[in-house]
């Protein structure tokens, strides 16, 4: 019975691995940003057929991102604490079941936008793609810089899903890209630095790694979180958002601040400031959402 269990079990863990290759938290941030794109490109009703091509080709682009980055960085990831149990590391997919799977859905996912939905739409989908995996995903092991490259590629689905939407690229676009990239600065700076040992064991060249004190990876957060309320406010300036937006961006930009500005007694007793690096990973992951519904909200 025993043996019989493990055989009924095994195809539904093979296929657990291969939703695991493709990083469904982040999938579902990079979903949620063409989504709002979406509806803030919408000046009349949405069009639903338009929007469920749009988001189906964006999840199996990205999903497809995903999984040949852990192709790619299978070695290692496997060097990592945090990453060493991922499908490839534990062996529960092999390279070449990793490979075809995401080259499966990425080109189904880019077909589908192409198709579904426009041109300029699947040309941002295949940049995003591409850029991620052969120049973000290789820079990571030559440059404290990497992280720029990635925020670029990260910014790419709001504006996906406002050229789905008006059919073409537009102002209201980029500036939901803009507001994207200055937010993963401080969101993944963070992260570097909760995992710095991490990422030192795995050889990757990030900038927590490279400063010892965290007096640098400090001050860029700080400015970052500064700078996120002005270009927060932008949508609103140049007339895409209203009053309601312009007041709810202000009001959480100054909180996010805050949390990223704040230090605690207890903050020294911390190793290596990680209690801090976490209140400004948690922050972030909070003001993102709430910025993009109050967005929504008064886009509707």
């Amino acid at each position: 019975m025993n043996v019989a269990a493990r055989t009924i079990s095994q195809p539904a863990r093979s296929w657990m691995a291969f939703v695991e290759l493709t990083k469904p938290r982040l999938s579902s941030l990079v979903l949620l940003t063409a989504l709002v794109g979406f509806v803030a490109g919408s000046n009349a009703a949405i069009d639903v057929s338009v929007l469920i091509h749009l988001l189906v080709g964006t999840t199996l682009v990205a999903g497809g991102a995903n999984a040949l980055n852990q192709v790619i960085e299978r070695g290692y990831d496997a060097r990592m604490e945090r990453t060493c149990r991922r499908p490839l590391p534990s062996g529960r997919l092999s390279p070449v079941e990793a490979v075809r799977f995401s080259v499966l859905i990425s080109a189904i996912g880019l077909f589908e936008l192409l198709v579904g939905v426009n041109l300029s739409t699947a040309c941002l989908g295949a940049a995003a793609l591409g850029g991620y995996i052969f120049i973000y995903t290789p820079l990571k092991r030559i440059t404290v810089h990497n992280t720029l490259v990635g925020a670029v590629v990260g910014a790419i689905p709001p504006l996906m899903g406002w050229t789905a939407a008006q059919g073409k690229i537009g102002m209201g676009g980029w500036l939901l890209a803009v507001i994207l990239f200055v937010w993963q600065l401080p969101h993944f700076f963070s992260i570097a630095w909760i995992y710095r040992d991490d990422y030192d064991r795995g050889g990757f060249r990030m900038l927590s790694v490279a400063d010892g004190t965290g007096t640098t990876t400090r001050i860029q957060v700080g400015l970052l979180a500064m700078l996120l309320i002005p270009v927060s406010l932008m949508p609103a300036v140049w007339g895409f958002a209203g009053r309601f937006y312009f007041q709810a961006a202000f009001v959480l930009g100054l909180a996010h601040l805050a949390v990223c500005l704040w230090r605690r007694r207890s903050d020294a007793d911390s190793p290596n400031g990680i209690s801090a690096a976490r209140r400004v990973f948690l922050a972030s992951v909070i003001y993102l959402p709430a910025l993009l519904s109050f967005y929504m909200v008064d886009k509707l």
